[in-house]
């Protein structure tokens, strides 16, 4: 378990998929992770989130986004494009979380500067210890720009 005196972090997951949303806050919680999770369900969610539009108005700067790629609306690999072409939002570090494995859809993240490639395991304890781990990375060891 992390030190409660670690100072949270503020996360946006941009899942569409209620399960894996459930089972990644689930997964923090239960490793102790000190942070702030905000959820957007799709790529236009989460740009109305990261521009303050709307009921967003006064959402948080995020220090980290995990970021699905199938997705409705805007997908992930969509999104990602454009968060790196803005320059209020492209130091933001995005951690793509995905099913896919699909060498593509690997190579594309990469290119368009995600920070890492997490691929979602399938079966539920390996899923939540996966998200587990991620949370104990980004806290212990990945420093982020300041916001």
């Amino acid at each position: 378990m992390l030190s409660s005196e670690t100072t949270p972090i503020e996360i946006l997951l941009v899942e569409d998929t209620e399960a894996d949303i459930l089972l990644t806050e689930e997964a923090f919680a239960a490793a102790g992770i000190a942070n702030r999770l905000h959820i957007a369900r799709d790529g236009v969610e989460a740009l109305a989130f990261l521009r303050h539009e709307g009921k967003d108005e006064e959402a948080p700067r995020p220090d980290v986004i995990l970021l699905d790629i199938n997705m409705p609306r805007m997908n992930g690999l969509e999104l990602l494009a454009l968060l790196k072409r803005d320059p209020d939002l492209m130091t933001i570090p995005v951690i793509m979380l995905t099913t896919s494995q699909a060498e593509e859809d690997i190579l594309r993240s990469y290119q368009a500067h995600a920070a890492s490639y997490v691929v979602k395991p399938i079966e539920f304890g390996r899923f939540y210890q996966a998200i587990q781990a991620l949370g104990r990375y980004m806290l212990s060891i990945v420093r982020v720009p300041p916001g």
